[in-house]
């Protein structure tokens, strides 16, 4: 295989927010949230100057895109209500889009209001962590806000998520059901599909080890593929070390979504991934 090989044919590049980005070579998300709960407290922002400033700082280590989000969906997070994702949410996205006005910003969200609400206000992407299934208005919103959407597979809730495990093969079964979703969502008139296989939502460890050796199967949907592993559970776990100790697990993770297909990757440590990119890509070239 050389650098012209399938992982550079069949990417789809994007048009947002009137920038294009080419999906043949691979991106960064940084992700803030302003959330009390998250897993990961160096990612949180309690207030919207603090939201700034992470931004500010993914941004400068070449972070492509930012993806906020205002609820937690980690195994075992307790549900918030839309009002209150609404009220976190709102006023850090106005100082963020206010501030940096160029950053292509995606909100993390499966409320169709909210996602409505958000791209008004000046994000350029929704990123729903339900594929569509948390809120039956949101393929509808999405469609009219023509917007580009990451879909991510998962099951059941924060709370419910850990007991729904059963799977008859992976990935077949996870590509399956992006392929009838993706069926959905071009029949809702949703033109810039992003999939993620939702590691550690209804999985377990070896089940997203699985998942990661088998990213490459992925591109028969023809859609960008987004990866966020960025220091789960299943990796310190493994290591048997705290979260805060998963950045080197996350790094070596990280190269091996890179070398079976990734093109986008979520993460905690903006200038540690674009780090591993530039070494892949190098890589690459060199072949």
């Amino acid at each position: 295989m050389n650098g012209e090989d399938t992982f550079f044919k069949r990417s789809q590049d994007m048009t947002i927010k009137g920038q294009i980005f080419n999906m043949s070579k691979p991106l960064v998300m940084g992700i803030i949230n302003i959330t009390p709960d998250s897993f990961h407290a160096a990612s949180r922002a309690t207030n919207a100057l603090e939201a700034c400033e992470l931004a500010e700082k993914q941004l400068s280590q070449g972070a492509s895109f930012l993806d906020l989000g205002a609820i937690s969906t980690r195994p075992g997070a307790p549900v918030v209500s839309p009002e209150e994702e609404k009220k976190r949410l709102l006023p850090v996205l106005a100082l963020l889009v206010k501030t940096f006005p160029e950053a292509i910003i995606s909100v993390d969200t499966f409320n169709a209001e909210i996602a409505k609400a958000s791209i008004e206000a000046g994000a350029a992407i929704i990123n729903d962590v339900t594929g569509g299934e948390g809120d039956q208005q949101m393929l509808s919103t999405v469609a009219k806000l023509n917007c580009p959407y990451i879909a991510m597979h998962s099951r059941g809730n924060s709370l419910t998520m850990t007991e729904l495990t059963q799977y008859n093969k992976l990935p077949d079964d996870i590509i399956k059901w992006f392929a009838e979703k993706i069926k959905k969502y071009t029949e809702a008139g949703i033109h810039d599909i992003i999939v993620d296989p939702g590691i550690g939502f209804a999985k377990n460890a070896e089940q997203n080890f699985t998942i990661i050796d088998h990213l490459n199967d992925f591109k028969i949907l023809e859609k960008p593929i987004l990866m966020g592993i960025s220091r789960k559970r299943f990796i310190y776990n493994t290591l048997n070390i705290p979260v805060e100790n998963s950045l080197n697990g996350t790094t070596a993770m990280h190269m091996a979504c890179l070398m079976n297909g990734a093109n986008i990757l979520r993460v905690h440590d903006v200038k540690e991934a674009i780090e591993t990119v530039q070494l892949f890509l190098q890589m690459k070239k060199s072949r």
